[in-house]
């Protein structure tokens, strides 16, 4: 499997841009990756779907 392939957003705050959230997609299994900069081994791992209803949920 290739390694993944984080980004993150151009609006990261902070000097040293190492407080974002980060994104990767898994495209053999469809699924996307979630992680803090800060807290690299900590990954969530969503459908498309579940990360937009988490979103929705989040929301005001």
């Amino acid at each position: 499997m290739a390694p993944d392939v984080w980004q993150k957003s151009s609006f990261s705050g902070g000097l040293d841009h190492d407080d974002c959230v980060e994104v990767a997609a898994r495209q053999n299994t469809r699924t996307l990756l979630l992680r803090e900069s800060d807290e690299p081994d900590a990954v969530i791992t969503a459908t498309g779907a579940g990360l937009a209803a988490l979103i929705r949920h989040l929301r005001p």
